[in-house]
């Protein structure tokens, strides 16, 4: 319970970014998942941009730390190649 205009406003605001992160992650990580269970190369590289945007896009607004995007953007691009 908060017990000031201040802190009642600061709960609001958490949990509105709350759910926005969340969901932000949720739509990344599914795209991720699009290119690792792709069924053939072609397909994997079809949703590799997509996928690439949504981790680009969680980094930028700091969803997920950068050095973690950057891995994550390294192994789907192996996983995409390998996919063959």
């Amino acid at each position: 319970m908060a017990h000031h205009k201040q802190s009642a406003k600061r709960i609001r605001t958490n949990e509105k970014a709350r759910l926005r992160n969340q969901a932000q992650h949720t739509e990344m990580k599914s795209a991720v998942k699009r290119v690792i269970n792709a069924p053939d190369a072609a397909a994997a590289k079809a949703v590799l941009a997509i996928a690439m945007k949504k981790v680009d896009k969680a980094a930028k607004h700091h969803v997920i730390h950068k050095n973690a995007a950057a891995r994550i953007k390294s192994r789907l691009s192996r996983a995409a190649t390998r996919a063959s």
